[in-house]
C-alpha cells in the first residue's frame, strides 16, 4: 500500500547539492533529542547559505540569503519536531531529514514510522488541507489550540510553512515491511528560490 497527498515528487531534480541527517532511535530515545532539533534546523541552514556567494553584498542580496536561512532554519526545525513527536519509538525505523536544493527551489524531505491508529486523523488533515483555505484554517486551528489544555496535532506548523514561505507540502505513506504497527511516512516540503 502506497499512498500519496499533495504536491509530492517520486523522482527528485537531478543535479542538486543535499545534505541528509539520520537519527536512530535505538541509541538515545528520540523524544531525548527534542532539544537538538533547533541546533540541527540550524545546521542544515548555516549549511545551505554557503551555496549562496558573498560576491554580491548588496543590501537585497543580504536581506534574501537571511530570508532563505530564516526559512530553512523554521522548516527544518517543524519537519524535525513532527517526526520525533509522532514517530514509533519502539520500531527502530530511523528519522532522516533530507536538504536538497537546485537553481528554482529547496526541497525538504523527512521519514518517519507513524502509529496505523494516528494514520487515519493525519490523512483526514491531509484532506482538509489541500481542501480549505489555509489561512481560515489557520485561524480555527489558533482557535481550538487556545479552547484545549493539550493539543499535540494542530498542524500549525503546515499551514505555517503554506502561509508565510509559500511551501508547497506532500506526504508518502508506505507499508514497512512486515510491521503491522507502523506505517513509514515520507513528508516533502518545496519552497522556491
Amino acid at each position: 500500500m502506497t499512498e500519496i497527498f499533495g504536491d509530492f515528487i517520486e523522482d527528485l531534480p537531478k543535479g542538486t547539492e543535499y545534505l541528509i541527517l539520520g537519527f536512530s532511535p535505538a541509541s538515545i530515545p528520540l523524544k531525548q533529542r527534542w532539544r537538538n532539533n533547533g541546533l540541527s534546523a540550524d545546521f542544515l541552514a548555516d549549511y545551505l547559505t554557503t551555496f549562496f556567494p558573498s560576491s554580491e553584498e548588496t543590501a537585497s542580496h543580504l536581506n534574501k540569503k537571511a530570508e532563505i536561512q530564516s526559512a530553512v532554519s523554521y522548516i527544518a526545525n517543524e519537519l524535525l519536531e513532527n517526526a520525533m513527536k509522532f514517530s514509533v519509538e519502539t520500531q527502530g525505523y530511523p528519522i532522516s531529514i533530507q536538504l536538497h536544493l537546485n537553481s528554482e527551489r529547496i526541497i525538504f524531505v523527512t521519514t518517519n514510522s507513524i502509529c496505523r491508529e494516528k494514520m487515519g486523523d493525519f490523512q483526514a488533515f491531509l484532506i482538509q488541507l489541500s481542501t480549505e483555505d489555509p489561512l481560515k484554517l489557520y485561524m480555527d486551528r489558533l482557535e481550538k489550540n487556545a479552547l484545549e489544555d493539550i493539543n499535540t496535532a494542530s498542524g500549525l506548523g503546515f499551514l505555517t510553512m503554506i502561509i508565510d514561505y509559500g511551501a508547497k507540502i506532500g506526504w508518502k505513506f508506505q507499508e514497512m515491511n512486515g510491521e503491522k504497527k507502523a506505517i513509514a511516512v515520507t513528508t516533502m516540503v518545496q519552497i522556491l528560490l
